[in-house]
């Protein structure tokens, strides 16, 4: 293992077993066909459940909707990425030349999605425990507490709101098309509320970008339908 990698690995505190889950984790699109990509997917999945399970733990008295809001903030990009900084992930991230010569290294989209990569190779490698374990290191400098619940919902979280509001399962998410060369790609993206027969679509530079376009036209669609 090369010793940026290793130097990584130290401060994840983890030792890989399949060292090329590592490697994968900080390979962007762009730079080769074996990306990070369905690793993202998966540790966006793995990191939801263990904010969710700390929030459970640490803010006992708090309802279910405020909890939703306060995870919202602890995974949003911003403070995914500030982690990612932390964690000095831009010193290993593998880009094309074209996305390094744009500034991808610095990107808080690409480094936001190279943590959650992270997670989710270190779920694979090891199982959930010691990716919850990872997650729970991650946010031991972060302040948590229940005023985090006042800041303003981005449309993922008021979209998710809305629905459990009324009992209904939430929205899925799916990349339609990706369009542009691979160091300036933009992300076609669909919300689907299958239970109401309802489908948006919205476009970013991120596929996290393209879903929060995709939730903000779902909702103008609620509204301007009064439901």
């Amino acid at each position: 293992m090369q010793p940026a990698l290793l130097a990584l690995q130290n401060r994840l505190q983890h030792t890989f077993s399949n060292a090329s889950l590592l490697q994968r984790a900080v390979t962007h699109r762009s730079f080769s066909a074996d990306h990070n990509e369905r690793l993202e997917f998966l540790g966006d999945s793995v990191l939801n459940l263990a904010v969710a399970s700390l929030l459970y733990q640490r803010l006992s008295d708090l309802p279910e909707g405020d909890l939703s809001r306060v995870r919202a903030n602890l995974v949003k990009q911003d403070t995914l990425h500030q982690l990612a900084l932390r964690l000095q992930v831009s010193d290993v991230l593998r880009l094309g030349e074209g996305e390094s010569k744009s500034g991808g290294q610095q990107r808080p989209s690409i480094l936001a999605d190279a943590l959650e990569a992270l997670i989710g190779a270190v779920y694979l490698d090891a199982g959930y425990a010691s990716a919850e374990a990872l997650v729970h290191r991650l946010f031991e400098g972060v302040e948590i507490n229940p005023q985090m619940q006042a800041a303003a919902k981005d449309p993922k979280t008021a979209l998710q709101e809305w629905l459990q509001g009324r009992k209904m399962k939430l929205p899925q998410y799916s990349v339609v098309a990706t369009v542009g060369a691979a160091h300036r790609q933009t992300f076609d993206v669909e919300c689907e509320i299958t239970e109401l027969g309802l489908a948006e679509r919205g476009i970013g530079g991120s596929r996290r970008a393209g879903e929060q376009a995709a939730a903000a036209a779902m909702l103008a669609t609620l509204k301007a339908k009064n439901l």
